[in-house]
C-alpha cells in the first residue's frame, strides 16, 4: 500500500467521523449525564460497534443487506426502534442535583450497560454496513495483497473512530460543569433525547443502496 491511499483514506475517515451520527449524540449524552468517568465505556463501545460493522461488510453482509430488502428491512427496523428507545430513555433521566458541599450527584448508570447501548447503536446500524462496503473499495490496491491492506484500514478507522468519540467525550463532559440549573440539564437530556428519536425515525426511512 502507497502512502498516499493511506494519508487519503484516514483524511476521508476522520472528516466523515466528526460528522455528528447517532453514536456521537449518544456518547455526548452520557458525558453530559456522567462526566468522564464513563468516557472509556463509551469509547470501547464505538470501537468495537465500528469493528463489528467494518468486519461484517468484509465478510460480505454489505452486500447482502445492499441486494437483499427484506434483511435490510428488519435491520433496519430493529436499529432505529432501539435509537427511539434509548431517546425516550433520555428524556425520563432523572437529572444531577447539587449538594450543600457544592458536588454533583448523578443517577447510577454501570459502565458496562452503556458500553453495551454504545456499541449497539454503532453495530446495529444497516448504512453503516453498506457504507464500508462502498468506501473501502476506494482506497484498495487491487496489484497488492488485500488483506493486509484491509486489516491496515480497519485498524486506521478504529483508531481514528476512538480519538473522534474521545474528543466529543471530553468536551460534552467539561461543558458538564457548566450545566448546573436543574431547568438546563432537563432542556439538556430533552433535547438529547429527542435528537436520538430523530435519528431513529431517519433510519427507519433509510432505503438500500439502489432501491
Amino acid at each position: 500500500m502507497s502512502i498516499e491511499h493511506w494519508l487519503a483514506f484516514a483524511a476521508a475517515s476522520a472528516i466523515l467521523l466528526a460528522i455528528p451520527g447517532p453514536t456521537i449524540l449518544l456518547v455526548i449524552s452520557y458525558a453530559l449525564g456522567h462526566g468522564r468517568k464513563i468516557a472509556r465505556a463509551t469509547v470501547a463501545g464505538v470501537a468495537l460497534g465500528d469493528f463489528t460493522a467494518m468486519t461484517a461488510s468484509m465478510l460480505g453482509l454489505g452486500a447482502l443487506l445492499a441486494t437483499s430488502a427484506a434483511i435490510f428491512t428488519v435491520l433496519k427496523w430493529v436499529g432505529a426502534a432501539y435509537l427511539v428507545w434509548l431517546g425516550i430513555k433520555l428524556w425520563r433521566t432523572p437529572i444531577a442535583t447539587e449538594t450543600t458541599d457544592g458536588t454533583m450527584t448523578v443517577p447510577a448508570e454501570k459502565p458496562l450497560r452503556i458500553f453495551l447501548h454504545t456499541y449497539v447503536v454503532t453495530a446495529l446500524n444497516p448504512k453503516s454496513i453498506v457504507f464500508f462496503v462502498a468506501f473501502l473499495p476506494q482506497f484498495l490496491d487491487l496489484g497488492r495483497p488485500l488483506f493486509s491492506q484491509m486489516l491496515i484500514f480497519e485498524s486506521t478507522f478504529l483508531v481514528l473512530a476512538a480519538i473522534n468519540a474521545t474528543a466529543y467525550a471530553l468536551m460534552a463532559s467539561a461543558a458538564r460543569s457548566t450545566i448546573r440549573k436543574p431547568k438546563v440539564q432537563t432542556i439538556v437530556n430533552r433535547a438529547g433525547g429527542s435528537l436520538l428519536i430523530g435519528a431513529g425515525l431517519l433510519t427507519a426511512g433509510l432505503r438500500r443502496a439502489g432501491a
